[in-house]
């Protein structure tokens, strides 16, 4: 998995509201690049032009040497974990995941996709809606790997969780990091971000203001007060 994944002069537009600003942006496998910035700053559209669920008005999407859109088949090549899990609630976690791999037409473990998020014990037993929060979310992350993607987005991972989940998803997201894939994480979890990230982009109005690799930037705190005004 060597494919770089960019964005070129990317803009996105609703109505008179200019979402996203001349994009540009380069993603590489094996990184954690996390995307933060304030409200309204275009987190949630620069996600969704990401996962093609939404469609720039302006500029290029790549995936290696090839468009990167709604239609093409490398959607496949994509896996996402939202702050809602997204699963079926009066579904067992096997079901689960046996229905997402029907509707993806793929072959999956499902017994080891379970086993590796800690839920084998309870895979077949009850209903996913009887599940606390966390272990949604871990039922969140093997629906998004049934396919095996090779760009797994987050957004706002650790909503909601307690410590000990959001300590499991960090492991969990460096696994797939050391794995090669390209992991983008939006959140607006400053301490979260200082330990996962090792690409950082920070948004304002709808424009990059920051977009360094780790060896080029420490304190996350400072930075995006610095770049956004904001005083966190």
């Amino acid at each position: 998995m060597n494919e770089r994944l960019t964005l070129a002069c990317v803009g996105k537009t609703f109505g008179r509201h200019r979402a996203l600003i001349d994009i540009s942006l380069t993603f590489d496998p094996g990184e954690v690049a996390v995307v933060l910035g304030p409200n309204g700053a275009g987190k949630t559209t620069l996600l969704g032009v990401l996962s093609t669920l939404v469609a720039p008005s302006t500029g290029t999407l790549t995936f290696g040497a090839e468009a990167l859109s709604r239609n093409s088949p490398l959607r496949a090549k994509i896996g996402w974990v939202g702050h809602e899990p997204g699963i079926y609630g009066d579904l067992t976690a096997s079901e689960n995941l046996e229905t997402f791999a029907a509707l993806y037409a793929v072959r999956a473990n499902v017994a080891e996709l379970l086993d590796r998020v800690g839920l084998s014990e309870v895979r077949r037993e009850v209903p996913v809606r009887t599940f606390s929060r966390g272990m949604q979310q871990r039922l969140a992350l093997a629906r998004a790997l049934l396919h095996g993607p090779q760009i797994l987005l987050f957004d706002e991972p650790g909503s909601a969780l307690d410590p000990a989940g959001v300590a499991w998803l960090t492991t969990q997201i460096a696994r797939e990091r050391a794995a090669g894939r390209l992991v983008i994480v939006v959140t607006h979890d400053l301490s979260a971000a200082a330990t996962l990230a090792s690409h950082l982009v920070i948004l304002r109005r709808g424009r990059v203001v920051f977009d360094e690799h780790r060896e080029r930037f420490d304190d996350v705190r400072a930075l995006y007060e610095e770049k956004t005004g904001a005083v966190r």
